[in-house]
């Protein structure tokens, strides 16, 4: 998967920033999946994880944006980001199959199954429409989870503070066939816990 040139730009840009200013740092880099599709899965900390994340991987990510974000100069620049636009108000099933699609095509999809971002640092438990997901794409799962995001620009910050930002790669998770034909709201919660789970094992130090 081969980056464009404005993704490239911003990539580089902003690798560099952040181990400058912020120390990014990957643990367990070795387990990232390089090739082939992959939804990603991590928890939600503020405005810095899509790209923080992003950077942990050699190529380009899709991930969702908020759909107010795109306006503006925004509204040209998010798209060549990969950027998915999706309501948090009035969500509908337009931004999951525009997921599915990019995953059947091969590309590698961020998505938080909390839906927003914390509000205290802690992560939350996610919501049962990740399963829908996982049951239709039938993709490896990697979990991340990102540390120091939340310390560096929290919900209400306007300019980030210089704090250390780590993300932790686990393991793919694994889920049976039975786990993701299960059919009902006990079923979707029951992968939606277990994805949460593998986030949260993961360890915030080397």
């Amino acid at each position: 998967m081969k980056m464009n040139a404005f993704y490239w730009v911003f990539y580089t840009l902003f690798k560099s920033a952040s181990r400058a200013f912020f120390g990014h740092r990957v643990i367990n880099r070795e387990k990232l999946i390089e090739e082939g599709p992959v939804l990603i899965v991590a928890n939600h900390q503020s405005f810095l994880d899509p790209p923080m994340l992003g950077i942990a991987y050699e190529g380009p990510i899709y991930f969702f944006a908020r759909k107010t974000l795109f306006k503006g100069i925004f509204k040209k620049a998010l798209p060549k980001c990969q950027a998915i636009p999706i309501d948090q108000e009035n969500p509908d099933s337009s931004s999951m199959k525009a997921v599915i699609k990019l995953l059947r095509a091969g590309e590698r999809v961020l998505v938080f199954p909390e839906g927003s971002r914390t509000p205290d640092g802690e992560i939350h438990d996610a919501m049962p429409g990740i399963s829908l997901i996982l049951s239709k794409a039938n993709v490896p799962v990697q979990p991340l989870r990102i540390h120091g995001a939340y310390d560096c620009l929290p919900i209400g910050s306007s300019f980030p503070r210089f704090r250390q930002v780590t993300v932790s790669v686990g393991d793919p998770i694994d889920f049976t066939p039975a786990e993701l034909k299960a059919r009902g709201k006990d079923a979707y919660q029951h992968i939606a816990d277990k994805v949460m789970n593998a986030i949260r094992a993961l360890p915030t130090e080397p």
